[in-house]
């Protein structure tokens, strides 16, 4: 469905339709394969990458569609951004936090080692890291019964590494998971009878 995400970002940033800066709009992607950072750079939005962990087997595990290794999705983000005109040579790389999963500091070592590359080769790049902690949905089955929220203190250490190592970092802010209305726990909720 990737060229249906470009005709509707086109449709967002027409000057006759909806009128958005392409700026203000934001295409995310797992990048199941290089060829997809390829073909969205053509979009007038901004991209995200939702990395997720920057190691191999690990990425595997928290994202199984992916066919890749992170370093020739990696090349093929890099020629994406070459591609692209100044003002969108931005790159968001999302990674959802997972307690005593990916949220140490070895992790965090690693992304930005991933991340030099990036800003080596690509002139002009502006590339943000959106850390977002994992909203443990209690899940009983599956792969997220295994995850669990990771604790503030690691969350902030994990941005302070990156940040130290020279790298925007924010921390995504939850909200609702106090009352279980957060991203992903209202779908596994259901009402006891």
């Amino acid at each position: 469905n990737v060229h249906e995400v470009i005709r509707v970002a086109n449709v967002l940033t027409d000057d006759n339709q909806f009128q958005l800066a392409p700026r203000r709009v934001t295409i995310s992607t797992v990048a199941p394969n290089p060829q997809t950072f390829l073909t969205l750079a053509k979009a007038p939005a901004v991209l995200a990458w939702s990395v997720h962990a920057s190691q191999d087997v690990l990425r595997k595990q928290l994202v199984p569609t992916t066919k890749s290794t992170m370093v020739e999705l990696r090349q093929g983000l890099v020629e994406a951004l070459k591609e692209r005109p100044r003002r969108l040579r931005s790159i968001m790389l999302e990674v959802t936090l997972l307690g005593e999963t990916n949220d140490n500091l070895e992790d965090a070592d690693h992304l930005a080692s991933f991340c030099e590359p990036i800003l080596e080769q690509v002139l002009n790049t502006k590339l943000v890291i959106n850390v977002i902690p994992w909203n443990d949905i209690s899940a009983s089955s599956g792969p997220a019964k295994e995850y669990r929220k990771p604790s503030l203190e690691r969350v902030l250490a994990f941005q302070k590494r990156l940040v130290e190592r020279g790298l925007r970092c924010y921390v995504r802010t939850t909200r609702g998971d106090d009352s279980e209305a957060a991203c992903g726990q209202l779908a596994t909720k259901r009402n006891k009878v």
